[in-house]
C-alpha cells in the first residue's frame, strides 16, 4: 500500500515551513481583536518610520493680511515655523506560554482566546497612553511649536460633582473656544466615562425620547454628538495614570480619576509607529509549549496643544 499524499495547509505554494499561514492567522486574530477595542487609533495624526528613534511634526505659524499704499514696495511678509518632536516608546509586549502538556489535557481551545486578550492589552495600553498624555499637556498648559499657537487647557467644572447639564455647557463654550481659535470643525472628538456616555443619553437636549432626531437613541444607549463634536466613551479616561497602568516612564503619568471629558481635534495628538502591530509564535521544543507575542513599537505626542481641552470635576 502507498503513502498518502497529504495537503499541507499550513504551507505556503507546497513549499517552505507547514505552519507558516498558521502563524498569520494568529496575527490577523490579535490585529482584529486591537482594531475592535482601541477608540483612540483613528483619532490622531500616524506617521509611519523605518527607522530612528522620532519623528517631527512641523508648526507653521499664520500670515497677516494688510492693506497696501500705491508705490509701496511689496516685499513679503515674516512666518513664524517651528516644529513637535514625538519620540518611540519602548518595545510594548504582550506574551502567553502555553504548554503542551496543558492544551493536550484542556477540552476546549484556548489559543484564540488568548490572541483575544493580548490584542485587548495592546488596544488598552495604545488608549491609556493617549488620552493621559492629552490630560497631562492640558494641565501643565502645554504650547504650540509656534507662538500663534495656544495652550491646551484644563477646565474646572466648578463642582466635584458637576451635573450632566454642567458638563454639556462646557463642552459648548469648549467648541466655540476652538472655533475662536480657528481650529478645524471636522474631526472634534469628546472621549468621556460611560457614566457621562450614558447620562448624555437621558439629556432630552440631545436625544429625544420621542421622536428620532438622527443623534442617537434613548433605547439603544446612544448619543452621537454634542456642539458639534463626536461622543466617545471609554472606561480609560478617568483613570489614575500614575498607579493603575503600564507606563513608559514617567511619559503618560497623570492622576485623571476626577476628569470628566476631554474635547480635542484629532490634529492635536500624534502617534509614530516604529513597528506596527504584530505577532509572533514559536514552538520551543526545550520548554514544550509554544511561546506567542504580540508586539509594537510607537510613542504618542501632542503636537498642537491648543486643540486639546479638559473638563475636570474640580472647584
Amino acid at each position: 500500500m502507498s503513502n498518502a499524499t497529504p495537503s499541507r495547509v499550513g504551507q505556503i505554494a507546497q513549499a517552505g515551513a507547514v505552519d507558516a499561514l498558521f502563524l498569520k492567522v494568529f496575527s490577523g486574530e490579535v490585529l482584529s481583536s486591537f482594531n475592535a477595542k482601541t477608540v483612540m487609533a483613528d483619532k490622531t495624526r500616524v506617521r509611519n518610520i523605518t527607522s530612528g528613534k522620532s519623528a517631527s511634526f512641523p508648526g507653521m505659524g499664520r500670515i497677516t493680511a494688510s492693506y497696501h499704499t500705491p508705490g509701496a514696495e511689496i516685499v513679503g511678509k515674516k512666518v513664524n515655523h517651528g516644529e513637535k518632536v514625538v519620540t518611540i516608546d519602548d518595545l510594548l509586549i504582550s506574551d502567553s506560554f502555553i504548554a503542551n502538556i496543558d492544551e493536550a489535557k484542556n477540552h476546549y481551545e484556548v489559543r484564540s482566546e488568548y490572541s483575544t486578550q493580548m490584542g485587548q492589552a495592546l488596544a488598552q495600553t495604545f488608549d491609556r497612553n493617549l488620552l493621559s498624555l492629552a490630560v497631562k499637556t492640558a494641565r501643565a498648559g502645554e504650547t504650540g511649536a509656534v507662538a500663534e499657537m495656544g495652550a491646551a487647557v484644563s477646565t474646572n467644572l466648578g463642582s466635584l460633582t458637576p451635573t450632566i447639564q454642567n458638563i454639556v455647557d462646557a463642552l459648548y463654550a469648549e467648541a466655540a473656544a476652538m472655533d475662536d481659535l480657528f481650529l478645524p470643525a471636522e474631526d472634534r472628538f469628546v472621549i468621556v466615562t460611560p457614566t457621562v456616555f450614558y447620562g448624555l443619553v437621558q439629556n432630552d437636549k440631545l436625544v429625544d425620547r420621542d421622536y428620532n432626531n438622527g443623534n442617537g437613541s434613548y433605547a439603544d444607549g446612544t448619543v452621537m454628538k454634542v456642539a458639534g463634536m463626536s461622543i466617545v466613551k471609554s472606561s480609560n479616561l478617568a483613570v489614575n495614570h500614575v498607579t493603575d497602568t503600564v507606563d513608559f516612564g514617567t511619559k503618560y503619568q497623570v492622576n485623571a480619576s476626577d476628569t470628566s471629558a476631554l474635547v480635542f481635534q484629532r490634529g492635536a495628538l500624534a502617534t509614530v509607529k516604529l513597528l506596527d502591530m504584530a505577532s509572533e509564535s514559536e514552538y520551543d521544543i526545550r520548554r514544550q509549549g509554544t511561546l506567542m507575542v504580540s508586539k509594537m513599537a510607537v510613542g504618542h505626542g501632542a503636537v498642537n496643544p491648543q486643540g486639546i481641552r479638559e473638563l475636570r470635576a474640580a472647584v
